[in-house]
């Protein structure tokens, strides 16, 4: 499995599986059989509610031998309503405590704003704190802080724009060392991509396949590739993406396409088939941020959120 570096030597495999929209119930049942197919790489999130069966499926790899927690790279995310100093560590406690584990290799604040510790998503605009009321480098701090307690091994963004992670590195002279973000061919980022390589802070794209997007798979320019390599066009694109540098996290339920996402990791395309794919970049977004635009939000246009 090809894998990114960590200062302290620690890998992170290149190609995870994602959570995100997985039932708990049909969770329980694919990890086991993700592990046992060679995934090593599992991003989650509080916010995306099947923690706890996630780990339930961990201890039952771990008891049958099908992996051991040091193989493993875990990914957790802080979810917006805990990012008050005193608000992370106990947040992180909760997935900690829901995943059945003594550490995370990885922790991220999940998006770039901040909610009312009493609400799981925004009402209204007044449930949203400004950043002047809970500042990002509060949050990034005590964040930091779960690095120095052994309960996370790194610590990073998701959904940060350069300005943001600009203003985080000036207050705190503290680098994200992964930045999560959408990131597929019709939404490649390349000044963001370029200030974070810049910075060292990998990349890990989310919704790499574009949602699953039947124009994107079955774009002419992908679809010749895939022939010409007798694959299929979303090992293309994730191939694509891992060959830029980026981890990716697609999701699924289906065990077939277990076995297709993980095949991708065999693939080098050449210079020219990259530029092909580079070339399909289209600035869309699947991911819109209607949460946090709601009226009288700090972030009621969409540009707060994305700064562009």
């Amino acid at each position: 499995m090809k894998s990114l570096l960590f200062g302290n030597h620690d890998k992170q495999p290149m190609l995870g599986l994602g959570t995100w929209q997985i039932s708990p119930e049909k969770i329980t049942s694919l990890l086991p059989q993700a592990l046992k197919k060679g995934y090593r790489h599992i991003d989650c999130a509080a916010i995306y509610g099947n923690e706890k069966e996630v780990g339930k499926a961990l201890q039952e790899a771990f008891s049958q031998g099908i992996v051991t927690r040091d193989e493993l790279w875990i990914t957790s995310k802080l979810w917006c309503n805990a990012h008050r100093q005193d608000e992370v560590i106990p947040a992180l406690d909760k997935t900690l405590n829901d995943l059945q584990l003594d550490y995370l290799d990885l922790y991220l604040m999940h998006w770039p704003v901040a909610i009312k510790a009493e609400k799981l998503f925004p009402d209204v605009g007044e449930d949203i704190w400004s950043p002047k009321e809970v500042p990002l480098s509060e949050t990034w701090l005590a964040m930091n802080k779960t690095v120095e307690s052994g309960k996370c091994r790194h610590v990073g963004v998701s959904n940060f724009s350069t300005k943001k992670i600009a203003r985080l590195i000036e207050e705190t002279d503290i680098v994200p060392e992964v930045n999560q973000v959408e990131l597929h061919p019709y939404l490649q980022q390349p000044k963001l991509v370029d200030f974070c390589q810049q910075h060292n802070i990998h990349i890990t794209a989310y919704s790499p396949l574009g949602r699953a997007d039947k124009a994107l798979l079955d774009h002419p320019v992908i679809t010749e590739i895939a022939s010409d390599y007798q694959s299929t066009p979303a090992q293309i694109i994730l191939a694509w993406e891992m060959q830029r540098g980026f981890a990716v996290i697609p999701k699924t339920v289906r065990i077939e396409r277990l076995e297709e996402n993980l095949g991708a990791v065999a693939f080098t395309l050449s210079s020219g088939e990259m530029a092909s794919i580079d070339a399909l970049d289209k600035h869309h977004r699947y991911v819109t941020v209607s949460l946090w635009t709601l009226p009288g939000s700090p972030y009621a246009q969409a540009s707060a959120v994305w700064d562009e």
